[in-house]
């Protein structure tokens, strides 16, 4: 059972999340359909850290949503959705469509109510990433995934010049950029986190195979 505690602490994390993220109350209403269904799907499987549920509107939602000014009009691709983050959140907040790639497929069953409650332009894939065949996309997102070297060999068969690619890091971001430079050739622009002091975006652009020199 929530305690009172614990959903008025939601509540109050959910006008401050409205705060910082302009939106309409319409949009608000469907994202806290989401955060109602995740909390009761919880108790059922693992969508999320058991410890994060109370801060659920900043360690996750405000998380996803900071991405939306950054995404280019189009489809988006997201790699690894798990609980929704931040994939299902982009397409309440920006429509779609944004297609949530999942290889789990109770996580699956899960993405599909929360999209079909909230009206979600989603389209959800049950499969691992590496199967799945490339279509046009004009963003790919993930979140806590797995590291740039990795998420980039991931996403290349989706990958052209005009492809932004969003990606939520935490510490450590520096030494995979570093890393990913060794195969890869791109622009990038870091956009400091407003859920996380540590953590930022990191807005690629014109990515492609090839050692970068600099």
């Amino acid at each position: 059972m929530v305690s009172r505690e614990t959903s008025a602490g939601r509540e109050e994390s959910r006008e401050s999340f409205s705060a910082r993220i302009a939106t309409t109350p319409d949009v608000l209403e469907r994202l806290s359909v989401y955060v109602g269904l995740l909390v009761k799907w919880q108790a059922r499987i693992n969508l999320v850290g058991p410890s994060t549920l109370p801060a659920i509107w900043e360690r996750h939602m405000l998380d996803s949503a900071q991405l939306a000014p950054y995404l280019p009009a189009g489809p988006v691709l997201d790699l690894g959705s798990g609980a929704g983050f931040p994939g299902l959140v982009l397409a309440i907040l920006r429509g779609g469509p944004v297609h949530l790639v999942e290889a789990d497929s109770r996580k699956c069953a899960f993405l599909r109510e929360a999209a079909r409650l909230t009206g979600a332009s989603a389209v959800v894939h049950n499969v691992r990433i590496e199967t799945l065949a490339p279509f046009s996309v004009a963003a790919i997102t993930a979140r806590a995934l797995a590291p740039l070297p990795k998420l980039l060999k991931m996403a290349e068969k989706f990958l052209s010049p005009e492809v932004h690619c969003l990606f939520l890091k935490g510490r450590g971001s520096e030494e995979e950029l570093t890393e990913a430079r060794k195969d890869w050739m791109m622009t990038v622009e870091r956009v400091p986190s407003l859920a996380d002091p540590s953590g930022q975006i990191l807005h690629l652009r014109e990515v492609y195979r090839g050692r970068d020199e600099r």
